[in-house]
């Protein structure tokens, strides 16, 4: 995908945020169907990648799904995809420490997951199959179906998990399908008592076997890609749990689910070969610009370290034992064209895993794909939906490939594009191509991220909001205004306008002996409930919790600003600084605790060695904290990610290199080392050597 090293005048596609997240990534792979397209074989996926935001791989860029005329369609064969829907049901529940130990519940929530099967059509046009699916819950919902207070505690009920097992009968038409099934369901039943026979809770799972029938809509949108709509009911048996506070509970759950899918077909007879070559319908000059953009990623990073020293540990320290921890993502990045100058972009996401320490410990995090929620079952999160319209200017245009948030077409240089939606602030602001997104590039935060840039988000990187774009050749400018959390760290958004986030941002472009460069100068301002480092300190020593920030919250503003440069040396070598700075005065309402930061880096493409997919980056960060902030931190306050009790200050240095390995165009293997000085900008813990590995694919 083009970047503005790579196209006069523009802009990169959104990335993942870090940490949290996105966050946030390589803007040539943001984009994604669920995990299982890891299984996906290479002339599959098709297409060549971008090793490491170095501007196009030397086979191009990837090509989208490519649009065949309507042809006599047989459903036969092997197919894979990913769902979404809305499911709603009712639960019988039994808790016996109740005044009525029976009763009964109602519940809702979004979901996804992904599904596979196999069919064969009849000469008769009669289909039969067999299909396999596992859904997962909304991160908001987290599966909850009841939850009850009796004598001694609270009693909850949610859903972790559940899957069928189908067979299927229908009847296909030329592009189209209409089907019945029926067949095996499961469930995973989480039980909680709090509190439990300690102080922590006790919990227990269950299976839950039971049964589900529906019926479903399928049809072609192209070759091998089909879109559904589907009913299921299921219905779960009874399960039960004798807690060690000697409560039982049970419970027997019935489910509807109304859902949406799409499915890459593997080998249906009648699909046919392509009527052009990939990427041949993604291509402005054929006259015929594509109406939809489908691309996908996975990720898994696993990250670890040796035991360090560590002579005290507060709240929010990263532990001094050794530990290992792992997250995995899977995104689908589904694009459509609306009408002249409109995108619809909608990023449906699955996420499993766990940061170090709980994310905390280091405020330059050393795993930008680690949530700031733990996540021991898959989670569902639709991460972003957005709509942008384009109005061009005229004359001078340039060509759009087709990408991860990006449909293929061709636009004016000279443009106002306005985008409103749900999405992460750095998918349109602080844009680097060296150091865009830790799926492939730099995994700490504060390298791929902007140190003192208090990015609005949810705990998993995404914020509501809407942005003005003005790009003309060698430059561009754009502004937004975005929701701010109701408090520090939290998934709940602030809707009282004018609270929220302003940005603004100025970019320009230049070329020195042809190699181009690119400064960004972005101010930003915060308007909310804001805790005061001060106003804590204030408190009485007797305070419960002192210094306790969240007993000083009211409207208070916070602002900061970030420069960056970012400079090619030759054609497959380049570099980057940013500088940031906010004066420290309050919390931190989304990002991490930090208030100066410097940050240098390289990356540097393999094709001097024979491997012009592969990258070397090497990069490092320095930070630090406002007097305030210190002094807040020395007297035991906590932040997002930091807080080890007391405080022997001293400004937080990281280095991180890594090599990514590419052995197919879509395909990325990376090994990480991080070395972490001052964790937390304590002197009295470290130095850390963080070790990581990276398996990445995408289309």
């Amino acid at each position: 995908m083009p970047d503005a090293r790579t196209l006069p005048g523009a802009r990169t596609a959104p990335r993942r945020s870090g940490g949290p997240a996105g966050s946030p990534t390589n803007r040539a792979w943001r984009a994604a169907l669920p995990l299982a397209l890891l299984c996906l074989p290479p002339s599959a996926l098709g297409g060549d990648g971008n090793a490491g935001g170095l501007g196009p791989g030397p086979a191009g860029d990837h090509a989208g799904p490519t649009i065949e005329p309507p042809a006599e369609r047989r459903w036969t064969g092997f197919y894979l995809g990913g769902h979404l829907g809305y499911g709603w049901g009712r639960a019988s529940s039994f808790a016996s420490d109740l005044a009525s130990p029976d009763f009964t519940s109602s519940s809702a929530t979004l979901g996804g997951g992904v599904q596979g099967g196999y069919g064969l059509e009849l000469p008769s046009r009669l289909v039969l199959g067999v299909e396999a699916d596992v859904s997962f819950p909304n991160f908001l919902q987290n599966g909850l179906i009841s939850s009850a207070t009796g004598s001694q505690g609270t009693v909850t009920q949610s859903i972790d998990c559940l899957g069928t097992v189908r067979g299927r009968i229908g009847y296909g038409w030329d592009r189209s399908l209409a089907y019945a099934t029926g067949g095996f369901a499961w469930s995973s039943v989480h039980f909680t008592d709090m509190p439990g026979a300690g102080d922590a809770v006790d919990d227990a799972v269950r299976f839950a076997p039971g049964w589900a029938a529906g019926a479903g809509l399928a049809m072609a949108i192209d070759g091998r890609w089909t879109v559904r709509l589907e009913y299921l009911f299921a219905h779960f048996g009874r399960t039960s749990v004798s807690f060690p506070t000697g409560v039982e509970a049970a419970s027997s759950n019935a489910v509807h689910v109304l859902r949406v899918g799409l499915d890459w077909e593997f080998s249906r007879a009648g699909a046919g070969p392509s009527p052009e070559p990939a990427g041949a319908a993604a291509s402005p000059s054929n006259g015929s610009e594509p109406r939809w953009s489908i691309h996908g990623q996975a990720t898994l990073v696993g990250q670890g370290y040796p035991s360090f020293r560590s002579p005290y540990q507060g709240a929010n320290s990263l532990s001094g034992e050794a530990q290992f921890a792992a997250t995995v993502s899977a995104t689908a990045f589904v694009g459509v064209r609306l009408w002249e100058g409109a995108e619809l972009y909608f990023n449906p996401e699955l996420m499993q895993g766990f940061g170090l320490s709980a994310v905390h410990g280091v405020a330059s995090f050393p795993n930008g794909e680690a949530q700031k929620s733990d996540f021991p079952i898959p989670r569902f999160n639709v991460a972003r939906i957005y709509l942008s319209q384009t109005f061009g200017f005229g004359g001078e245009k340039e060509p759009v490939p087709d990408g991860p948030n990006q449909i293929a077409g061709e636009r004016d240089v000279s443009r106002l594009t306005v985008t409103v939606g749900k999405f992460s602030t750095t998918d349109f602001f602080l844009l680097n191509a060296y150091a865009g997104g830790p799926r492939t590039e730099f995994l700490s935060w504060n390298i791929y991220g902007s140190g003192s840039y208090d990015q609005t988000m949810d705990k998993l990187s995404w914020t509501w909001g809407a942005l003005l774009e003005l790009n003309q050749k060698d430059w561009a400018v754009r502004a937004g205004y975005f929701l701010l959390p109701v408090e520090s760290n939290s998934n709940t958004f602030d809707t009282h306008v004018p609270q929220g986030q302003y940005m603004a941002e100025g970019e320009w472009r230049y070329a020195l002996a042809s190699l181009r460069g690119k400064v960004l100068v972005t101010a930003w301002l915060n308007r909310g409930n804001i805790g005061s480092y001060s106003a804590s300190l204030a408190q009485p020593v007797t305070t419960p919790g002192y210094p306790d920030i969240a007993l000083t919250r009211q409207q208070r503003t916070n602002y900061g600003f970030v420069a960056g440069v970012e400079q090619e040396i030759a054609e497959d070598l380049g570099v980057f600084a940013r500088a940031s700075w906010s004066p420290g005065l309050v919390e931190i309402m989304g990002w991490t605790d930090c208030d100066v930061s410097l940050s240098l880096g390289a990356a540097w493409r393999g094709a001097a060695w024979g491997r012009p997919r592969d990258t070397v980056g090497v990069a490092g960060v320095i930070e630090g904290l406002s007097s305030a902030a210190r002094d807040y931190f020395a007297a035991g306050g906590l932040g997002i990610l930091i807080g080890d009790g007391r405080l022997s200050y001293r400004p937080e240095a990281l280095l991180e290199a890594y090599y990514s390995y590419s052995p197919w165009p879509w395909a990325w293997a990376t090994l990480d080392y991080q070395l972490v000085v001052d964790p937390g900008y304590n002197a009295a813990r470290g130095p850390v050597n963080v070790f990581s590995v990276r398996l990445h694919a995408g289309f």
